[in-house]
């Protein structure tokens, strides 16, 4: 069975964590002893609540809103899935951010009382950005009105001028209500003017990733060199398929150094393999006697990433600290840790109008693009080629805090209209 991984976003109390845990409860993947502490209240006459399956922190509970990412993890006969669960409310942002950076689809939920609003707006743009090119409308609460399908319709049109703008693939639209399970697991009678799927239904058939499709990359995290009597010259280096393939054999190169040799052996659990595929941990063994160290790549000689230290990207502003040109930081690429500085800030993104806005700073939750200098060079590709290469973080010399979450490479010139004449700041 392949993996989707998917993610829920929309507005505060739009029922992202009641529809998750509408999910699992009705697809009988809730473990026993939730499921016994759930009916126990249920039979005692109290109302199940289905979010506290994924809402575990105190706050969470006692606000009623998500805050942290949470992650679930179910399978059906057809599919395994892993489920993000991000917060709605706009202070957490950046923590969509992060859930969204490795899903496949973004199930954005609408409530049907109040249709397509700005949260929604926000969290589409951010999906975007991020890559995800699968979107479910998910029309929750429509038996709070009376599953009228004029509503629905209607908050399907809004959606649908928005995907356009994005020139992404039309999103599925589907009326549900996640409280009462209409149209989630199961079709639903109250719903007989809808002939499409239900959510799950959709989910188990719609295309997963494939993470051999882009180019093969290879990120050293560790160099083992045991120096024991029985393996007085081995040298391995440890660290994950980013993605693609590597074979036994391969002519490669080391970046930034720009040696190049061959793959003599991989090795996955201690045990010589022909082959590696993403997102495998692995050592790799090389033939000649070169010199690798935590952070290099080893890409294929024929398919090289770019090895530069000048970088313009889009940056999900995620600190409390203002951002200002000239601020010298570090930029983390998977193992890679480098000094870095941004010398200019090209535009900000306005996610009412999607203008692009003159900026001197970055708040808190803006989406900014700016050039990126850095100390080293770093070994990388576009983003929207390779979303493991194409990323990375941005970190406060001092505290390591993580400041921003950044996207390699040109942004769709479609997504943005020509660039407002006042420099008003639109945080988002």
């Amino acid at each position: 069975m392949d993996l989707l991984r998917f993610i829920t976003c929309g507005s505060v109390d739009d029922g992202k964590s009641t529809l998750i845990g509408r999910l699992l409860y009705d697809s009988e993947s809730v473990s026993l002893d939730v499921l016994a502490a759930l009916e126990k209240r249920q039979a005692s006459g109290g109302v199940v609540d289905l979010a506290l399956l994924t809402d575990g922190l105190r706050a969470e509970r006692e606000q009623g809103i998500t805050i942290d990412v949470a992650y679930k993890y179910f399978t059906t006969p057809r599919r395994k899935f892993i489920i993000t669960d991000a917060p709605g409310h706009v202070q957490y942002t950046r923590n969509m951010v992060t859930g969204a950076s490795n899903a496949d689809l973004a199930i954005v939920l609408v409530d049907a009382r109040q249709g397509v609003i700005e949260q929604t707006r926000r969290h589409t743009l951010i999906a975007a950005l991020l890559g995800i090119r699968h979107f479910v409308l998910a029309v929750n609460k429509m038996d709070l009105v009376n599953f009228d399908e004029t509503v629905f319709d209607q908050i399907a049109a809004d959606y649908a001028a928005l995907t356009d703008h994005f020139q992404l693939p039309t999103a599925t639209a589907i009326p549900l209500s996640a409280l009462n399970g209409d149209n989630v697991v199961s079709r639903s009678k109250h719903l007989p003017w809808y002939t499409g799927p239900s959510l799950l239904e959709h989910l188990e058939s719609v295309p997963g990733a494939v993470e051999t499709a882009a180019a093969p990359r290879f990120q050293v995290q560790y160099v083992i060199r045991p120096q024991t009597p029985e393996l007085p010259d081995y040298r391995g280096y440890a660290g994950q398929v980013l993605s693609g393939q590597y074979r036994r054999g391969d002519r490669v190169r080391v970046l930034p150094s720009g040696s190049e040799t061959t793959i003599e052996a991989i090795e996955v659990n201690q045990q010589e393999v022909e082959a590696a595929s993403a997102p495998q941990a692995v050592v790799i063994r090389l033939r000649d006697d070169v010199d690798v160290s935590r952070g290099d790549s080893i890409v294929p000689a024929s398919d090289e990433p770019t090895l530069t230290r000048e970088l313009e990207a889009t940056l999900c502003w995620m600190s409390e600290q203002p951002l200002w040109p000239g601020r010298k930081l570090l930029l983390q690429h998977h193992s890679a840790l480098v000094k870095a500085a941004i010398p200019t800030i090209l535009h900000k993104v306005n996610v009412h109008t999607f203008g692009r806005a003159a900026a001197d700073s970055a708040q808190l939750n803006d989406i900014v693009r700016v050039r990126l200098k850095t100390a080293v060079p770093v070994a990388v590709d576009n983003y929207h080629q390779n979303r493991a290469t194409g990323s990375f973080i941005l970190v406060d010399e001092l505290s390591g805090d993580t400041l921003a979450a950044g996207l390699i490479g040109a942004a769709n010139a479609n997504y943005f209209t020509a660039p407002e004449p006042s420099p008003v700041a639109f945080s988002i």
